[in-house]
């Protein structure tokens, strides 16, 4: 019997297959830099999720702020009504008065207009703020409402009325839970001929979802 001998390049190319394209200490740095990386916001979006499925369940007890004065003479004379524009900035004469007098601090300063109305609409997350300004008599209106530190954490979860940087934060978050989600399944696969119930737990974690789906959620 002969045997026929391999070349060197059909060895390296045997070697090249066999060899996994990402190597097991790759796999294990990715997950738990990821896990670690997602472990309290992925703990806070788990209760909040808790929180927001139930939330007619939980009482809350919303504390409202309400102010009303006049604005004075000197310091409302810088507010002038655009004739055709219906926004406009609040002059930083009357934010400053506001600072100074009522320990008020605006983060929006675009204020709708209606006649001689100045409207500010102040949302965020667990509550809310509006300010209403007459510029021709100085008449004002403020009114906040924070709704607790549950509707602020349920706010979060949705991203509702926290600008940009959360946004932003939160799409690195669900990449960081991807990469845990994507490594945590090639482990998965690594160790399944050791662990019987591997692949059955997999298909469970993607049957259930999809048969409540389908028959037990109101169309």
């Amino acid at each position: 019997m002969t045997h026929s001998k391999k070349s060197g390049k059909e060895v390296r190319m045997e070697k090249i297959k066999k060899k996994p394209l990402i190597n097991l200490m790759t796999i294990r740095k990715w997950h738990w830099m990821s896990s670690a990386l997602c472990f309290i916001c992925m703990l806070l979006f788990s209760v909040t999720g808790i929180t927001l499925n139930h939330a007619g369940s939980i009482e809350s007890s919303p504390k409202t702020i309400h102010l009303e004065g006049v604005v004075p003479e000197n310091i409302r004379a810088g507010i002038f009504l655009p004739k055709e524009q219906k926004n406009m900035e609040i002059p930083e004469a009357v934010l400053h008065w506001f600072s100074d007098n009522h320990k008020l601090k605006f983060y929006y300063i675009q204020a709708e207009v209606n006649d001689t109305e100045l409207y500010l609409a102040l949302p965020r997350p667990g509550g809310d703020a509006w300010l209403s300004i007459d510029a021709a008599t100085g008449d004002f209106e403020y009114e906040s409402t924070d709704r607790g530190w549950i509707s602020y954490l349920n706010d979060l979860h949705k991203g509702r009325n926290t600008g940009k940087a959360w946004i932003y934060f939160m799409d690195i978050f669900a990449v960081a839970c991807v990469i845990f989600s994507i490594t945590g399944f090639l482990l998965l696969q690594r160790y399944a001929d050791t662990r019987s119930s591997t692949w059955p737990l997999l298909v469970a974690g993607l049957v259930v979802p999809i048969f409540f789906m389908l028959f037990l959620i109101h169309r």
